[in-house]
C-alpha cells in the first residue's frame, strides 16, 4: 500500500504544500507513479522518526497487510533482549555482535541478517538523535522471523553512524519482524516510548534491564498496551 501526497499529509498532520517540500528539500522518500509522488508508509515512518515529527497512529491501521496479533515493545524486547557492553569499533562489527545474541532459529543465517541491516544502513542512518540508533530489516518478508524482536545494546563503546545531530551511537534498538504491520507497529511504539521522559531518563544512565523493561510497560499502560 503506497500513500498519495494527501495521505502523508494527513499522516504527518501537516498540508500538502509541506509535504512536497520535505520531499524536494528534506529527502522525504518517494516512488513517482505516472508523474505522482507515492510514499511507502515504512519508509515515511522511518524519516519522521529520524526527525521527530510524530505521526497520525491512524497511518498503521492498514486492513490486509496481515491478521497477526499485535505484540506489545515489551512483549518484543523480551524476545529481542536487553544487551550490555555490546562490543565493536564500527556499523559493521556492532551489528554483528547485535545479531549474534538476538537467538535467531537455525533455519535464519545470521550473515544474511547481517548483509540485511548493513543494506538498510546504506540507504540512510537509521540514527534518530541523542546516541540513539534503530536498525532493522527494511522488508521484513526478507527475514519470515516467525516472533518479532526487539534487541536493546547499550555498546561498549560509541560508534558514528551518520547520526543527523552528528553525535556517536551507544544505544541501538534493533527491530525484526515477520510482518510489515508489525515492524510499523513496533517502530510506532518505539518511537512513542522514546520521546517520553521516564524512558530518557532511564537510557540515559547505566544499563539496567529490569528498570528498563519497567519503564517501557508503564508507558505502553498509559498508552493502552496492544493499541496501534
Amino acid at each position: 500500500m503506497l500513500l498519495e501526497i494527501a495521505d502523508a499529509a494527513q499522516a504527518l498532520q501537516v498540508d500538502e504544500k509541506t509535504v512536497l517540500r520535505w520531499i524536494r528539500k528534506d529527502q522525504l522518500p518517494t516512488a513517482v507513479i505516472q508523474g505522482e509522488h507515492r510514499i511507502n508508509p515504512v519508509d515515511l515512518l522511518e524519516w519522521a522518526t529520524e526527525r521527530g515529527i510524530k505521526v497520525n497512529p491512524a497511518l498503521y491501521k492498514m486492513p490486509g497487510l496481515d491478521n497477526q496479533p499485535l505484540p506489545t515493545l515489551s512483549q518484543a524486547l523480551e524476545a529481542g533482549g536487553i544487551h550490555c557492553n555490546v562490543s565493536g569499533d564500527d556499523k559493521e562489527s556492532v551489528l554483528r555482535a547485535v545479531v549474534a545474541q538476538l537467538n535467531l532459529p537455525p533455519e535464519l543465517d545470521p550473515d544474511f541478517i547481517l548483509q540485511v541491516l548493513l543494506a538498510r544502513e546504506a540507504l540512510g542512518t537509521t540514527a534518530v538523535g541523542d546516541g540513539i540508533a534503530i536498525p532493522h530489516v527494511r522488508n521484513p518478508i526478507l527475514v519470515q522471523l516467525q516472533v518479532p524482536k526487539v534487541s536493546l545494546s547499550y555498546l561498549a563503546e560509541p560508534v558514528d553512524f551518520g547520526a543527523l545531530d552528528n553525535k556517536p551511537v551507544q544505544i541501538l534498538f534493533t527491530i525484526i519482524t515477520p510482518t510489515i504491520k508489525m515492524h510499523l507497529h513496533l517502530l510506532s511504539k518505539l518511537a512513542y516510548c522514546l520521546r517520553d521522559p521516564r524512558l530518557r531518563e532511564i537510557l540515559g544512565k547505566e544499563c539496567n534491564p529490569a528498570t528498563i523493561t519497567a519503564a517501557i510497560q508503564a508507558i505502553e499502560h498509559d498508552i493502552g498496551g496492544l493499541s496501534p
